[in-house]
């Protein structure tokens, strides 16, 4: 089977012949275990790219590469491409993929072989943009994750099951905002980018995708309080969302009388429920936590 580019894909892309060929050769069949769904469809690894506005300067950082796809349309794009896999059969491939599909650009790119929930450094310059397909199992914790530990990021754009692109970007008072819509806005302005059908992958997931980009905030929420103090609150507001936030936030508090007593002195509503406040009022809780004791 050949590996040359068809005029539908030309250049360095991998196709879907190129995808199953390099599968096949390294023994990869793709696991729900890692939620690996391989992009193989050149056309849509061009438009992330472009809808993630990568830069000719952008030092990019991609989590979970598999094999590639998405990692040589960026190295094309951007000044230079750090790839994170914590597989170690694609681990081992990918550098090879990209020195034989773009030898120009090979010295632009680092991999780091490691779970993204783990990694606090990268090689090379600092990132500036995170892209990426994320495994749909982890791709919550591995994006705050990546926002806390690389501030640097200014931008951000990751293709996620649909339904959690819907809750990244919801906005207070939505049906689907919760703790990952608040996180995020505390590192980021969030918004939906687009729909990704289920077609370009391999293998073909029962569910559909979204792109959802995430733009660095220019100034950070201000508080007092610290990001483990701010997401506390969070976390205890939507525990129990039907409650009101006097009863959700009672154990977090000490007492719902003391729950009771932060929140009005934060200006909330004590019978307000979590889905309806910002990431700055929540914030405005988390300080009143010390007073309020």
């Amino acid at each position: 089977m050949s590996t040359s580019p068809t005029h539908d894909e030309p250049g360095p892309l991998l196709g879907p012949a190129d995808i199953r060929e390099l599968a096949a050769a390294l023994g990869v069949r793709p696991t729900k275990q890692r939620g690996q769904n391989f992009v193989i469809d050149a056309n849509t690894v061009r438009r992330i790219v472009r809808t993630a506005q990568v830069r000719p300067d952008d030092v990019v950082v991609e989590i979970g590469p598999g094999l590639g796809s998405l990692t040589l349309a960026l190295l094309e794009a951007a000044d230079r491409v750090t790839a994170v896999e914590i597989d170690d059969v694609l681990a081992a491939a990918l550098t090879p993929t990209v020195e034989t599909r773009l030898p120009q650009r090979a010295d632009r790119f680092a991999l780091v072989h490691s779970d993204a929930m783990q990694v606090t450094e990268l090689p090379g310059p600092a990132p500036t943009a995170l892209v990426a397909n994320l495994p749909y199992n982890v791709a919550v914790p591995v994006l705050l994750h990546m926002l806390a530990a690389f501030p640097t990021i200014e931008r951000t754009l990751v293709m996620v099951q649909a339904e959690v692109a819907d809750r990244l970007a919801a906005a207070p008072g939505s049906k689907v905002y919760g703790v990952p819509s608040v996180k995020a806005r505390w590192y980021a302005d969030v918004k939906r980018a687009g729909s990704i059908g289920r077609n370009v992958f391999w293998p073909a997931p029962n569910v559909d995708s979204g792109l959802v980009s995430l733009v660095r905030r220019t100034e950070p929420v201000r508080t007092s309080a610290s990001r483990q103090e701010v997401f506390a609150v969070v976390d205890a507001a939507f525990a129990q969302r039907r409650k009101t936030l006097r009863a959700a936030l009672a154990g977090w508090a000490g007492s719902a009388a003391a729950s009771e007593a932060a929140l009005v002195a934060a200006g909330i509503s004590p019978q307000e429920r979590g889905e309806a406040l910002t990431v700055e009022e929540f914030a405005r809780i988390a300080e009143q936590k010390g007073a309020a004791q």
